[in-house]
């Protein structure tokens, strides 16, 4: 018998690094998880790995798992009750992912963000190098929001958000938001049944934005609205973000395979939103005085070393931007560094090899990663 090949949606064969997210309405169920669901996503995650696509996987669940440790019967009102509920949940989440993934041969991280590690920049540059250096073992890193010791000014508030901005952050590709609707409706599909679906979203106006409802689970945080929100910041960043239906098994692979879902187009790829936000920096926090050689390599698509860099202006910080100058000094670039105007001064004309010795530590072999880096 003939069988024709399955063909991949574009999408897919365009996107090498995937953020997923899974709500707890997909994961649990009167505080258990559900086992034989939990171990077809698992088993499309190693699918897609195995393909080589880099991937991290953001996960609720941690409060549901853990209000039967506390004794409650219902949804956490408190935010003691939820934190204290998150933190013993968060142990039994982690280590089902652990287990299932090990199954499959594949190591797993947990990475527990807040609000302020995207919004502090030391803390970005931290988190950006975490998981970059997770992703680059092949390392599968299960995120999900420090609920234990976040409050409600240090939330991003739902998952969905966390996605799109972890996406942001290392410059993914695309978004998946399993959910527990297939996608966008022009209303509410439970309440109106000549609502229609909507395949793709080319751009987010306001007429779209009117679409956006509450949360349809009593489990989850999540509703529409927040998965309207989570789409503009991740197209912004040059990301698709996908909605789809979570409940069947294998959820990744029915979505492949022509499952019903919304596509919020990006406007742009992931690294040219970042190049272009970084041209368009009106106050960069100070500047480096270049060489001829360097000069040639940053033409070229190389990174910034400090042992073709003269000179040192201003007093940032890392994770500040800063603009490149010629030895006449043109303006080549601007880009973020990776370490203060006092550890630059140090580092001046050195090699890579001896930064540790200098400083007594190395956060980068280079003062600006080529992928920080923007021409002007």
């Amino acid at each position: 018998m003939n069988v024709t090949p399955r063909q991949d949606p574009d999408w897919f064969l365009h996107a090498n690094r995937i953020v997923i997210k899974v709500g707890s309405s997909s994961l649990i169920h009167n505080g258990q998880l559900k086992q034989t669901w939990f171990a077809s996503f698992l088993a499309d995650l190693a699918s897609w790995h195995q393909a080589g696509k880099e991937l991290l996987v953001v996960s609720s669940g941690a409060v549901a798992l853990g209000r039967e440790g506390l004794g409650l019967n219902h949804r956490p009102r408190l935010l003691k009750e939820k934190q204290a509920a998150s933190a013993i949940g968060q142990i039994k989440l982690a280590h089902a992912f652990d287990l299932g993934l090990a199954a499959h041969n594949i190591t797993v991280a947990q990475v527990l963000p807040t609000l302020s590690d995207t919004e502090n920049r030391q803390h970005y540059l931290n988190l950006c190098e975490t998981l970059g250096t997770l992703l680059a073992q092949r390392v599968i890193p299960i995120l999900n929001e420090n609920d234990a010791v976040a409050n409600a000014e240090l939330r991003f508030g739902d998952n969905d958000r966390l996605a799109a901005r972890i996406a942001q952050v290392i410059s993914a590709d695309t978004v998946i938001l399993l959910s527990d609707i297939d996608g966008l409706y022009t209303a509410d599909p439970n309440k109106d049944p000549s609502a229609q679906h909507l395949a793709e979203v080319q751009e987010i106006t306001a007429e779209i934005e009117a679409m956006g409802g509450g949360s349809g689970s009593n489990v989850g945080t999540g509703g529409m609205a927040s998965k309207l929100l989570a789409a503009r910041i991740a197209t912004t960043a040059g990301c698709d973000l996908l909605i789809t239906n979570a409940s069947p098994l294998h959820p990744l692979t029915t979505l492949l395979q022509g499952g019903l879902h919304t596509r919020f187009v990006a406007r742009q790829a992931p690294m040219a939103a970042r190049k272009q936000w970084l041209v368009g920096c009106l106050n960069p926090a100070g500047s480096l005085t270049i060489d001829a050689g360097a000069a040639k390599a940053l033409q070229k698509g190389g990174s910034l070393l400090a042992v073709g860099t003269t000179a040192v202006q201003g007093n940032f910080e890392r994770g500040d931007v800063v603009t490149v100058l010629d030895a006449n000094g043109q303006r080549l670039a601007n880009g973020l560094v990776q370490y203060s105007a006092a550890e630059a001064r140090r580092l001046l004309g050195h090699k890579s090899q001896e930064f540790e010795r200098i400083l007594g530590f190395s956060n980068n072999d280079a003062l600006i990663h080529h992928n920080d880096l923007a021409l002007l």
